[in-house]
């Protein structure tokens, strides 16, 4: 850690506080060479391990990226992605896991994404789930119509 005011590399930790959501660490620090204090914010760098082995660094763009062609021409708004990326961030990182596979980013999405639009998660799912056949997605419809109607009243 290089001290902002006189670029030394020593300083000696004063406070430390953990966030309301835990996600990151407040920190008070004095440098040892200037003697003047500054505080910092350490976060967890989530890394997504993609299938192939690569690691990159989590982006939620990405992931709302991605949703947004699912949910081309249906009534879901930039309000309704930008939040629905920050859940799958919020879940991600509420694991307590730094690197995460890909499939597991993939599952993260599906839950608000399946609350947030049906045919949009139909899509989404159709192509994280590899869809093969029409039978695929009639088992998937058929299970969201449960999940949506668990009585089996129309």
């Amino acid at each position: 850690m290089h001290c902002p005011y006189c670029r030394h590399t020593d300083s000696r930790v004063l406070d430390s506080r953990v966030s309301e959501d835990g996600s990151s660490i407040r920190r008070r620090r004095q440098c040892q060479s200037c003697e003047r204090r500054f505080t910092t914010l350490e976060q967890i760098q989530l890394m997504v391990v993609k299938k192939s082995g690569a690691i990159e660094p989590f982006n939620r763009e990405k992931v709302i990226a991605g949703v947004r062609k699912a949910c081309k021409g249906r009534p879901v708004t930039d309000a309704d992605l930008a939040k629905l990326g920050q859940s799958v961030e919020d879940a991600l990182r509420a694991s307590g896991v730094s690197e995460i596979p890909a499939q597991d980013v993939g599952v993260a999405i599906l839950g608000p994404l399946g609350e947030l639009d049906a045919v949009a998660y139909l899509r989404f799912a159709s192509v994280y789930n590899h869809y093969q056949s029409v039978d695929d997605f009639i088992a998937e419809i058929q299970r969201l119509q449960e999940m949506s109607d668990p009585a089996g009243s129309i």
